[in-house]
């Protein structure tokens, strides 16, 4: 049996979800700016998908621009925004350990001319709202802070955040991706200007993203080709993918009670799961002790790869990630961890464990008994070996 630990990378698409989808991939197929029946039969779906993400984030319907994904909401909120704010300055205010996303759409801006403030965090990811507000001159035209990390579940003080762009009058960026599926989403309680969300982080389908666009706020399409999107974002929107995500939202965020009683249900669960992991000598968790994601457990392992314990625990039938699906593979270690002053040799050990709806307390006690037997066979196989001597 397969023990799925990795839901901050994906998210099985859930049976409701699905439901929801299926009359806009079987019978109401049709292109939503034609003007004939199956014209507004498809329009019809994607007006309502609209209204149903701004009713659950208590914004305006022409605030919401949907998109592809979370990482194209991230480049349309960046370069857009700031290229239209650009007469006030070509200033941008982040973290250091923001979505790659994020980091290299402002890595395109520098390119173009901007100056980028990247934030130092704590040791436990955290950014200090005073930092945003001494880094904030009046030239800045733009800040961007994620809600909730992607590969610590550390959540940023985005409320603090969002008060001091409103006093200073800065457009305020935040990437939900991550957070959507277990924190509010109000945009006037977290007093932010642009706010972006996937789809495939909370159940839904792959492919399919929003941006929600404070009404005011000027942004320069990035993608262009028609007048889709109010001649925001050109191109023929994924009707089903946005019935999907209108559905997905709604089941994570309408019923707060459900949601809530599910945070604490993988809060209990991920306590249990950090206690056991951290008991294994070596292990050290990484991210705030409790001010995180209520299903993310990361940790470092001391001795060992990351990719060698995700490989070896997947032979065991368990699945889980070294940080960010986005940079799996990659040889470098986390600019995240980096970032929270993680030793580099120490952040090549970096697993991420992520639970989800149908993650059970059993199958995390399991998980821990295979961990603990991986990472010794691991840290003896690696282990150096005494010199041969000569007879």
């Amino acid at each position: 049996m397969t023990v799925y630990l990795d839901h901050a990378a994906t998210t099985p698409l859930r049976p409701e979800v699905l439901e929801a989808m299926l009359p806009y991939l079987t019978e109401h197929w049709g292109n939503p700016s034609s003007i004939h029946a199956s014209g507004r039969d498809a329009r019809r779906g994607l007006d309502e998908a609209r209204e149903t993400v701004a009713r659950l984030l208590g914004a305006k319907t022409r605030e919401i621009v949907f998109t592809g994904g979370g990482t194209e909401s991230d480049n349309l909120a960046i370069k857009g925004a700031a290229w239209a704010a650009s007469a006030r300055g070509r200033h941008i205010v982040t973290s250091s350990v923001e979505h790659k996303a994020v980091l290299h759409s402002c890595s395109v801006m520098e390119r173009h001319g901007f100056a980028v403030t990247y934030l130092p965090v704590d040791r436990y990811g955290r950014v200090d709202p005073e930092a945003v507000a001494a880094a904030i001159t009046d030239r800045t035209s733009l800040v961007s802070v994620m809600y909730a990390n992607n590969e610590v579940g550390t959540i940023q003080p985005i409320r603090e955040i969002g008060t001091i762009c409103r006093e200073r009058r800065v457009l305020f960026h935040v990437d939900a991706v991550q957070a959507a599926g277990f924190l509010p989403l109000d945009i006037d309680a977290l007093q932010v200007d642009l706010l972006s969300l996937g789809a495939h982080k909370l159940y839904g389908p792959k492919g399919a993203g929003a941006l929600f666009v404070r009404q005011g706020t000027q942004l320069l399409p990035q993608q262009s080709g028609g007048s889709q999107e109010r001649q925001r974002r050109a191109g023929t929107e994924n009707v089903a993918g946005m019935v999907g995500l209108a559905r997905a939202l709604e089941l994570a965020q309408a019923d707060v009670g459900a949601r809530d009683a599910e945070n604490a249900r993988l809060t209990g669960l991920r306590d249990g799961l950090i206690a056991g992991l951290t008991s294994i000598p070596g292990v050290t968790l990484t991210g705030h002790p409790d001010g995180r994601l209520p299903n993310n457990a990361s940790v470092v392992v001391e001795g060992i790869e990351g990719g060698d314990a995700v490989a070896a625990l997947d032979l065991e039938g368990i699945e889980v990630s070294t940080g960010s699906a986005c940079t799996t593979g990659s040889a470098e270690p986390s600019h995240v961890l980096l970032a929270m002053g993680i030793p580099s040799q120490l952040a090549h050990g970096s697993l991420r464990l992520t639970a989800g709806r149908a993650t059970t307390a059993g199958e995390l006690a399991q998980t821990i008994e295979v961990m603990r037997a991986v990472v010794g066979r691991l840290r003896d196989f690696t282990a150096p070996r005494p010199a041969a001597t000569s007879v």
